[in-house]
């Protein structure tokens, strides 16, 4: 970690500026430096699918965003890259609950891979497997 690496709270507060949705949703960055991050997304009755499991489309948003973060966590908290393909595997049903994201870079360059991995809060069962790549944008001015 740089001593221009930004806190948790800072990548934190740059997801949910470029990202309303995460905002609405409450996700908070727990750690992000050296090419990973740590995400939560908390328990919320609206992000439930029929059968009480929290859905897909909210799986993949908490994946965008821990990816984001573990890259801001690389850039000094200045990145604009793009994703550009995301693929999950569901491996298993997450009961209601908060659910953690653990993201990390896997390949930077133009373009960037990396990689999610979710479970409930308090689990060690991987609920789904993301894989994700990225087109590497350089900030504005």
């Amino acid at each position: 970690m740089t001593d221009d690496t930004p806190e948790p709270a800072a990548i934190q507060a740059i997801v949910h500026r470029g990202v309303p949705l995460a905002a609405a949703w409450s996700i908070e960055v727990l750690a992000a430096a050296g090419g990973s991050a740590t995400c939560r997304l908390p328990w919320q009755e609206a992000l439930l699918r029929p059968g009480g499991t929290v859905s897909g489309p909210a799986l993949m948003g908490l994946a965008d965003v821990a990816m984001w973060a573990a890259l801001l966590g690389v850039t000094d908290g200045r990145d604009e890259s793009l994703t550009t393909s995301l693929t999950i595997h569901f491996l298993r049903r997450l009961p209601p609950g908060p659910v953690i994201a653990e993201s990390r870079v896997l390949k930077r360059g133009r373009i960037i891979v990396g990689e999610v991995l979710i479970r409930s809060e308090g689990s060690g069962d991987i609920a789904a497997h993301v894989t994700t790549s990225w087109a590497a944008v350089v900030p504005r001015a």
